[in-house]
Parts: C-alpha cells; sequence; structure tokens
C-alpha cells in the first residue's frame, strides 16, 4: 500500500522541542507522507527552525504561521489544508518512533470508510519514562486513548465533523468520544508504541482537564446533570 498520509504539527513557541517533533517525521520509515506544521505566530526560533527543514522534506512539507483561537483551531486548520487518505496529529512537544506511520498503514483496510488507527506512547516527565499508554478504544467511557498516536481517515473528519473549540484542552477526547458512541467508525489497536509524550503541555492543566471531562461525560450522557454539578463544585472546594 501507498496511501497518502498527512501528519499536522500545532505549535507555538517550540524552539526547546520541536526539532524532535520535525525529525521524528523526517525519519519516518514509511515514505508517501505530507507534512503540515501549523504555527500559531511564534516570537521566539520556531520559525527558524522549521525553515531549516523545508528543502529536506522535499516538497513534502508547508508551513503557515498565523494567529489562531488556540490548539484545536490550529488542528482544523490543518486538517483543512491536508490531502492525505490518513491523517495524524502530533504535537511540538512530542515525536514519533520511526516505524510508526508504516505500522499504521500496515492494518490500514483500504474497503472501510471510517478508521481511527492508533497504538500505545512512551510518556515522559522530565526526561525520563514515566509510563506507557495503553488505552484502548472499549474504555473511552473513562479515559482518553493515546491521541499523539490517532490516525484518523479523511472521511471521518468530513462526515462526523472536527474538533470543537468550545473546550480548550479536552476536543481530543470529545472527538473520540463522539466517534466511538457514534457507533459507525472503526478502532482499531497497535500492539506497540509508536509516539512519545512528554507531560507538562496543554492536556496536562489538570482542573481544567478534569472540567471539560465533566462536561463531556454529561454531554454523552456518562454522568447525571447532577452529578456533573457535585464533580464540578468538588474541584473547588
Amino acid at each position: 500500500m501507498n496511501i497518502k498520509v498527512s501528519i499536522i504539527t500545532p505549535c507555538l513557541n517550540s524552539e526547546n522541542t520541536i526539532r524532535d517533533t520535525i525529525e521524528s517525521v523526517l525519519g519516518q520509515t514509511y515514505g508517501n507522507i505530507e507534512y503540515i506544521i501549523m504555527d500559531g505566530g511564534s516570537t521566539d526560533s520556531t520559525l527558524d527552525i522549521i525553515r531549516e527543514y523545508e528543502t529536506r522534506f522535499q516538497g513534502r512539507m508547508k508551513y503557515v504561521s498565523e494567529k489562531d483561537r488556540g490548539i484545536y483551531d490550529a488542528m482544523n486548520k490543518g486538517i483543512r489544508l491536508s490531502h492525505g487518505e490518513l491523517i495524524g496529529i502530533i504535537n511540538s512537544d512530542d515525536w514519533y518512533e520511526n516505524d510508526a506511520v508504516e505500522k499504521i498503514v500496515s492494518v490500514w483496510k483500504q474497503e472501510t470508510k471510517y478508521q481511527v488507527i492508533y497504538g500505545y506512547c512512551r510518556v515522559l516527565e522530565n526526561g525520563r519514562i514515566k509510563n506507557i499508554a495503553r488505552g484502548r478504544h472499549e474504555g473511552l467511557a473513562i479515559r482518553m486513548i493515546p491521541h499523539p498516536t490517532c490516525f484518523v481517515t479523511r472521511a471521518v473528519y468530513r462526515d462526523f465533523g472536527m474538533f470543537l473549540k468550545l473546550f480548550h484542552v479536552s476536543a481530543d477526547y470529545e472527538l473520540m468520544l463522539r466517534l466511538y458512541t457514534g457507533k459507525q467508525v472503526v478502532f482499531t489497536q497497535v500492539k506497540n508504541i509508536l509516539a512519545n509524550f512528554r507531560r507538562g503541555g496543554v492536556s496536562c492543566i489538570s482542573k481544567r482537564t478534569e472540567r471539560e471531562y465533566y462536561l463531556i461525560h454529561y454531554r454523552y450522557g456518562l454522568i447525571s446533570f447532577k452529578n456533573m454539578l457535585l464533580a464540578l463544585a468538588g474541584l473547588y472546594m
């Protein structure tokens, strides 16, 4: 199989980490990749680093630098610019294993229109391995699957929508729960480490994340209105 895969990286003032992200895309063992970097208007050397790599991608990389309305707005913009049959999103704090895309494509099913393919994720804190995230889609009612490893078919975004910007740190969770509860999307787990995630980014803002999780659970009937209010109140007691 030689399907085109789009990879999107949203970033803002990521000079300390984005080189690892870009190198991990450049070093993929799978070749038919387009790489899109959505910069939110960085004021550090992020753009200089991005430009260093432009020629090395030999026309397969493009970048946009403009203000956005948050990380999920940047992701949505990147999806609209992409052309791949499969779309992956890797943030500028994180990076792929070299064979991540090859492993994803190996289990992609040409005859299945709506797919989410994902795998294991190595979680690091202060430069040390904290754990390996192996969450499965059957447990989405409780917790998110490893989003840095997720690749989604273009038809999913086209027919079921993209990230809801009303959620500032958990729109990825809302999207996956939406797709899973709709029962039309096939989820496939690759039982290998595909990506590496540095703790401390936008999704690690604990109280805000918990608050959005409760709202999302209520949205999908996983918690009553009363229990949602009690849970929200408990965050600030």
